[in-house]
């Protein structure tokens, strides 16, 4: 006969072992609150039952925190329909700019105005200054920001000072504590926009900023129709 079958089967607990159970370890559920709300307990009219007032208390709680947590949902889904909506409104001023001097006071207005960025920084790489805006050789620009146009993707951060200083100039340098910027590239590398806050924390991550992708998509396809001068860097 083996070890198994010496082994007493599991005993079946009745109610009353269970009451007596729970009766002689009165704290039972204050370490295991968890199932409280699982429990169905009539509340009877007369003295309060103290066990259905903490099953109250925890549902009510679990309310509060779910509710909480919509509200937060909510918030975020309206700022981003907000945010999409000034993105749109952008986009179609870009498509309808009949000139260089159109697309690039588009994207500066709507930017420091619409979505009421502190610093903005446009720069078109022409060998040729332009007509409008801020333009500097493609040498130039890679020379003080190459790491920051590789990729061409948006890069958040604090930036490096002499970074700073080429995007926003001297004067603002000092006051720019964080910083997203992306390449505006389209079958060749046209320029850089960037935007920036005096809070360092502000763009850390590149999730909220994805509204500035969209805009350097559309303004990298936008602007080779209206500056021809505009150098191609494969």
């Amino acid at each position: 006969m083996t070890d198994d079958q010496h082994q007493d089967p599991p005993q079946h607990l009745d109610a009353e072992t269970v009451a007596a159970y729970l009766r002689h370890h009165p704290e039972f559920f204050v370490h295991h609150d968890e199932l409280i709300p699982e429990l169905s307990i009539p509340h009877l009219p007369g003295e309060a039952v103290s066990l259905v007032e903490r099953q109250v208390k925890l549902l009510r709680e679990r309310n509060i925190e779910m509710r909480h947590r919509l509200s937060q949902l909510m918030d975020v889904a309206r700022e981003n329909d907000r945010l999409f909506d000034k993105t749109r409104r952008l986009v179609l001023d870009l498509l309808d700019a009949s000139s260089l001097e159109e697309v690039v006071g588009a994207v500066e207005d709507s930017l420091r105005h619409e979505f009421q960025v502190p610093f903005v920084s446009l720069i078109l790489f022409s060998e040729n200054t332009l007509p409008v805006g801020r333009s500097v050789s493609a040498a130039e620009a890679h020379q003080s920001i190459g790491g920051l146009l590789a990729g061409g993707k948006t890069i958040c951060g604090v930036l490096r000072s002499h970074e700073l200083e080429f995007l926003f100039g001297t004067d603002e340098r000092d006051q720019v504590g964080s910083a997203a910027v992306v390449s505006l590239t389209y079958q060749g590398l046209h320029g850089v926009l960037a935007i920036g806050s005096p809070d360092p924390q502000h763009y850390k991550s590149s999730l909220g900023t994805l509204f500035l992708g969209y805009i350097a998509e559309v303004l990298a396809r936008v602007l080779p129709r209206f500056a021809t001068p505009l150098r191609s860097v494969r």
